[in-house]
């Protein structure tokens, strides 16, 4: 199982990225996907999650309405757009497989200054 995320970087207040992860090993299309995100000190918090079928989707309450999960079994690839960044959202993102987790991406940093 590899989860690989990409799409972090530096982005002004007011701001969007789109964080990807594509998935191997497994097949994606029967999994729960999930990005949480950590902060030196803190623990590691649940952002979003995306079911396997039907797309229904979860947010933590700070990111609703800013944040959006989808995902694309086609291309075994799970995303977050993020937009309206503040700075509280800066972290180190990991894409997740499951409930449990039981794999985790190697996390892409989202640091939001000015």
């Amino acid at each position: 199982v590899q989860l690989v995320e990409s799409g972090g970087g530096l982005v002004q207040p007011g701001g969007s990225l789109r964080l990807s992860c594509v998935a191997s090993g497994f097949t994606f299309s029967g999994y729960v996907m999930s990005w949480y995100r950590q902060t030196p000190g803190k623990e590691r918090e649940l952002v979003a999650r995306i079911r396997s079928a039907g797309g229904r989707t979860e947010y933590e309450a700070s990111v609703k309405g800013r944040c959006t999960i989808s995902r694309d079994n086609a291309k075994n690839t799970v995303y977050l757009q993020m937009n309206s960044l503040k700075p509280e959202d800066t972290a180190v993102y990991y894409c997740a497989r499951g409930f449990g987790p039981d794999y985790w991406g190697q996390g892409t940093q989202v640091t939001v200054s000015s």
